[in-house]
């Protein structure tokens, strides 16, 4: 079984650089209120997750969740967390490194 979310060399590189700064981390792929659609990064804890929350997996040793109604649209997909050049969410912890997290996806066969 393919794993639901993954991410790429780049995207390990930069979590393990925050790991060094914050220590341990957890994502959540936001559902587009503050921060449109992105992978959000924060220290490990910070998020309250909930039950209506899906753990996808992780990436990077990091636990990354999804809401469980943002889970039933992607459900058919495996995300791919990468990282670009620009500001992120401003909640997520990769703001101050110039570049963000970015998702992407690809239906599963």
């Amino acid at each position: 079984m393919q794993p639901k979310v993954i991410a790429t060399d780049v995207a390990l590189e930069l979590i393990e650089k925050l790991k060094a700064k914050y220590g341990p981390l957890m994502f959540h792929q936001s559902g587009g209120c503050c921060d449109g659609s992105s992978p959000m990064c924060y220290p490990q804890g910070e998020l309250i997750v909930g039950n209506s929350d899906v753990l996808l997996g992780e990436i990077g040793g990091c636990p990354f969740y999804i809401s469980a109604a943002q889970y039933e649209y992607w459900k058919h997909t495996q995300l791919i967390i990468d990282v670009v050049p620009g500001r992120g969410g401003m909640f997520s912890l990769e703001g101050p490194e110039g570049v963000r997290f970015l998702t992407r996806s690809r239906v599963f066969e």
